[in-house]
């Protein structure tokens, strides 16, 4: 996945890299600023900062355009910082090599990448030398095996350009199955669940809490029930963090984002 996205990748100041060692501790956003470069100069981002310890779940929550996407694809080197720094036990991202940097991240999103390929190959991108049984225990773990195995040749079916025969919450969980054989000690998730349906969304809920045990993940989610079991919410607005806490924490400010978002959503249901 990462080696197709490096097209899109605007990433300075590599020279004299070195390989990241295995994440322990904790991953720092000091005063992080970025700006597109698309001749406005607007930035997306203003001054970011806060630190995720090893092991916790993160969620951000904003409104349509709060900057959401952009941070968390900063993380894996997308682009790079245009202020401040992103720091992984201390070292910044800026001075490690994409590579190693890439091995310990995992991502869900929405639009998942597959391809013209067996729906063992495509769990098995990205894990070298992936067995069988490891690919099978991922899927199970993914709460997919049982409608692989009702496929015409189980996990050997091919499933066409994107994955076009499975379903949407099917395809959601092969992309869990694959993070999950991966093993990345990071994880982003990117409204992983927002176009399924009830019963799909709650196959994937049941997957997604498989894939967050004991990792570090960034979580950014259009449904706020989503993210009620998060260590931490950070809520963003026009690029600046404006609130952190737990789901009950920024519940009880009643004149705060969160709570504003929380109750447009009540409305809305």
């Amino acid at each position: 996945i990462f080696e197709l996205l490096d097209a899109h990748t605007e990433v300075r100041g590599r020279a004299g890299a070195q390989p990241l060692p295995p994440f322990t501790d904790q991953i720092e956003f000091r005063d992080v600023s970025f700006a597109y470069e698309d001749g406005h100069g607007r930035s997306t981002l203003r001054n970011v900062s806060f630190s995720v310890p090893a092991g916790q779940m993160i969620a951000i929550v904003g409104r349509s355009g709060a900057g959401k996407t952009t941070l968390v694809n900063l993380l894996p080197g997308f682009y790079d910082v245009t202020g401040g720094a992103i720091l992984i036990d201390g070292r910044d991202l800026r001075d490690v090599t994409l590579a190693s940097l890439r091995a310990q991240i995992g991502i869900v999103t929405q639009e998942i990448v597959l391809f013209d390929d067996t729906i063992a190959g495509n769990i098995a991108y990205g894990t070298a030398g992936a067995t069988l049984e490891q690919i099978e225990a991922a899927a199970r773990a993914a709460n997919a095996h049982d409608f692989i195995a009702a496929q015409p040749d189980g996990y050997r079916t091919m499933i066409g350009e994107r994955g076009q025969r499975l379903s949407g919450g099917q395809r959601q969980r092969l992309a869990i199955a694959r993070a999950l054989l991966k093993n990345s000690p990071l994880l982003i998730l990117d409204e992983a669940t927002s176009a399924l349906d009830n019963e799909s969304e709650r196959l994937v809920q049941e997957a997604l809490a498989t894939l967050l045990m004991n990792r570090t993940s960034f979580v950014i989610a259009h449904r706020l029930s989503t993210v009620r079991r998060a260590d931490a919410i950070i809520v963003l607005e026009r690029g600046r963090v404006v609130e952190i806490g737990r789901h009950d924490d920024l519940i009880a400010r009643p004149n705060g984002t969160y709570a504003r978002l929380h109750q447009l959503q009540l409305l809305e249901a």
